[in-house]
């Protein structure tokens, strides 16, 4: 079982930077591959990223490429995702999700997941 909590939105001006943060507890927290999706208002949850469970693979959705960067520290159960030069286009709730397979980019193939943090992005 795998509890995450997420953390690190709010509303931020265009071309501004948000870094979203992701706290995971359990016993074996360490060792899940983790994702970041976001769904805005009346559209379907998306993905954004993804890394595995050792940081040494990592996965974008290509409107994010360049300037969305995700991380883990796996001494502190947590997983970031640094988001710069953000634009309206990237408001939405911004979800974690972890499971023990990797690669994954589809939202169904995750297990756990978070209560997610809203990111608005608006001048």
């Amino acid at each position: 079982q795998v509890q995450l909590v997420e953390s690190g939105g709010g509303l931020v001006q265009p071309g501004g930077s948000l870094r979203l943060s992701c706290a995971a507890s359990g016993r074996t927290a360490s060792t899940y591959a983790m994702g970041w999706f976001r769904q805005a208002p009346g559209k379907e949850r998306e993905f954004v990223a993804a890394i595995k469970w050792n940081g040494r693979s990592i996965y974008y959705a290509d409107g994010v490429k360049g300037r969305f960067t995700i991380s883990r520290d796996n001494a502190k159960n947590t997983v970031y995702l640094q988001m710069n030069s953000l634009e309206p286009v990237d408001t939405a709730v911004y979800y974690c999700a972890a499971d023990l397979s990797f690669p994954r980019q589809l939202s169904r193939d995750f297990e756990y997941w978070g209560q997610g943090t809203q990111v608005t992005v608006s001048s």
